[in-house]
């Protein structure tokens, strides 16, 4: 992994340098002390991550960012004293935020977590679509691989919990029609008024049609498949033409839940693996963040529901908390996001 460090101390850039050189696969390509220099010196060796400081000369680290993942398409990982400024640096394209601490607490109880939290920046994906031109740029920094417009995504998944149904609504009537996959959904419910929920949906989302999956049946493009109350719902194997063949079980529930959306997100990136798409949206608890992050690992993509609009944020900031979020947006913005990433496979710039 190729890394810049941008950082105004001097000491703080040799001590990064010091540790993250232990890491047999990463290899420091620059270290300069601001944003400028950090932007100059991306173009020249096209790093695999910049690690910034905000607060630098010249370039302060939040400037930096916007050009760096929006411009060059290099994720950014924040590293400041600076809490206050995360939610800012995020909105500028940093993948990742890390509190800097005391010199005197850089030790390897802090080098350990904080080498993770790279790798995992490492494999986000950073994205920049240019509207009035209608051009978009992707580049998955998931072991130097890019998606295969040949293969494109097979199968979107959705998970969600406190708050759902009305985000699901949303983000499907914003699919339009002739929806291109098919389409697996586990909510969290109550038995008896699954049957009740479907009907709702089929009410109101006329674009797209909604029912209750059933056990050994074929996906098809342009359904929606909801998991049954008390009911998992996982692909049990993929068919020569790349259709999903669905299973109910009565395994035992995943920390309480049946359904559970973790138990559809794993088996996704096992049937799957860069040919998932996954969606997870509001809810309690931390559902489907280790589902996201297995389908991460497996090369797929993951969009999570931003905490500005989610009615409980604790699904969606679990799987940016393990890694599991390949982007996050706020609910208004992940259909036309779903739309252009599939899209985007198969047109690639």
């Amino acid at each position: 992994m190729r890394i810049i460090i941008a950082d105004d101390s001097a000491i703080i850039r040799a001590m990064l340098e010091q540790n993250l050189k232990k890491e047999k696969d990463f290899e420091i390509v620059a270290s300069v002390s601001n944003g400028r220099k950090a932007i100059d010196s991306a173009k020249i060796h096209k790093p695999d991550l910049v690690i910034l400081d905000t607060d630098m000369p010249e370039m302060d680290g939040i400037s930096a960012t916007r050009v760096l993942t929006k411009e060059l398409w290099i994720p950014v990982l924040i590293f400041s004293e600076d809490k206050t400024c995360e939610k800012e640096a995020k909105a500028a394209g940093a993948v990742g935020f890390v509190k800097k601490p005391n010199l005197s607490s850089m030790n390897s109880a802090f080098f350990e977590p904080f080498i993770a939290e790279i790798r995992r920046a490492a494999t986000r994906v950073v994205i920049e679509f240019d509207d009035e031109k209608q051009h978009k740029h992707l580049r998955m920094h998931k072991d130097g691989a890019r998606p295969d417009p040949a293969e494109g995504f097979k199968v979107l998944c959705i998970g969600a919990s406190t708050g759902g149904p009305s985000a699901v609504q949303n983000v499907l009537n914003g699919l339009g029609r002739n929806f291109p996959l098919p389409v697996l959904y586990v909510q969290h419910i109550e038995v008896g008024a699954d049957a009740k929920m479907v009907e709702w949906f089929n009410s109101t989302c006329k674009n797209i049609t909604i029912k209750l999956a059933e056990d050994g049946e074929t996906a098809r493009a342009g359904v929606v498949y909801m998991a049954p109350a008390d009911k998992h719902l996982v692909i049990d194997y993929v068919k020569s033409n790349g259709l999903p063949v669905i299973s109910l079980t009565d395994e035992m529930p995943v920390r309480f839940l049946r359904p559970a959306v973790d138990k559809l997100f794993f088996s996704a990136a096992e049937r799957y693996g860069k040919q998932c798409l996954a969606a997870l949206l509001t809810g309690m608890g931390r559902d489907g963040a280790d589902g996201c992050k297995a389908i991460v690992n497996a090369g797929g993509m993951t969009v999570v529901e931003d905490e500005s609009t989610c009615a409980v944020f604790g699904m969606p900031a679990a799987a940016i908390e393990v890694g599991g979020a390949s982007i996050v947006r706020p609910r208004g913005e992940i259909p036309q996001m779903i739309l252009r990433l599939i899209e985007g496979t198969y047109a690639y710039k």
